[in-house]
């Protein structure tokens, strides 16, 4: 199997687009999905590998910086029910030991509840949480110290390894990003709780607003639309500081590019969407 058989898809959530029922905003954005769900119903993978963080919900007092779940599910957020995941036990044990085989001290976790990093791209992209068998992989991005972006590529390129031999069909995701920073992760806390945290965004959601930075998106789409590993690697060390505390998540994308033989990326659409105080892009490689 080679990376031919590789549909890489990277792309923002946000939780004010799920509370966004009727669609009012983000249409742009909504739109170049809608076009990247009909590539994934084409590709039909076997699996999927799902590269996502977290918002401090579910890794608190023990924060892994590289995690694969053997067993997951979906926590209720923002009007959506709890769900589980079809996670493929084999195929992810199997690929924690190949990373951990290859020098990688990843974690392994079991019955993990997991939030929208997951659960929002495989609503926006699938028909459900449980249509096609799903590998967790998680990336630290949002409780210091995080992982390197360049050791978040050899990650990602060792996972891509993994892949190229197991004769499956591969729908790799990453997502999170782009600019954004989202109130309760700008506070430097391994552990609130779920009261303090609505307390938290309340307070400075509007402030919040007005932190989208198109021309740094704008930068790192560039970067990625030639697999400019020097110019992504270094528009992701400086993320937080340039786009704020979310931007951090951009390292999925990196991850899931790598996963795919990083080939450049074509941006299907890119929106800053200030009621969901991010700049919402989606982008595709290897179709």
């Amino acid at each position: 199997m080679s990376v031919a058989d590789r549909l890489v898809v990277c792309a923002s959530h946000s939780p004010g687009m799920m509370r966004d029922v009727e669609h009012v905003l983000g249409r742009s954005f909504r739109s170049g999905l809608e076009q990247v769900r009909g590539m994934v119903e084409e590709f039909d993978p076997d699996v999927i590998v799902l590269f996502g963080g977290d918002h401090r919900r579910t890794f608190r007092q023990v924060v892994p910086s590289f995690a694969v779940a053997l067993s997951a599910g979906i926590m209720a957020e923002a009007g959506r029910e709890a769900g589980e995941l079809r996670v493929p036990a084999d195929r992810a044990r199997a690929l924690a030991d190949h990373l951990l085989g290859s020098g990688f001290d990843i974690t392994v976790c079991r019955d993990i509840e997991l939030d929208h990093a997951f659960a929002q791209p495989l609503h926006d992209l699938t028909a459900g949480l449980g249509v096609y068998p799903v590998i967790p992989v998680a990336i630290n991005c949002a409780t210091a110290p995080l992982p390197r972006p360049e050791r978040v590529l050899e990650f990602g390129a060792e996972v891509g390894r993994f892949l190229d031999g197991i004769g499956d069909r591969v729908l790799v995701i990453g997502t999170g990003g782009l600019s954004h920073s989202p109130p309760s992760l700008e506070v430097d806390t391994h552990d609130m709780s779920d009261a303090e945290r609505a307390r938290i965004i309340a307070a400075g959601y509007a402030a919040a607003e007005q932190k989208i930075k198109p021309e740094w998106d704008k930068a790192f789409l560039d970067a990625l639309s030639s697999w400019d590993a020097t110019s992504l690697t270094e528009l992701a060390t400086v993320a937080h500081e340039q786009a704020g505390a979310g931007a951090n998540e951009v390292r999925t994308w990196l991850a899931a590019g790598a996963a795919g033989g990083g080939k450049p990326f074509e941006c299907i659409a890119y929106e800053p969407v200030q009621k969901w105080i991010t700049g919402m892009g989606v982008a595709v490689s290897g179709r």
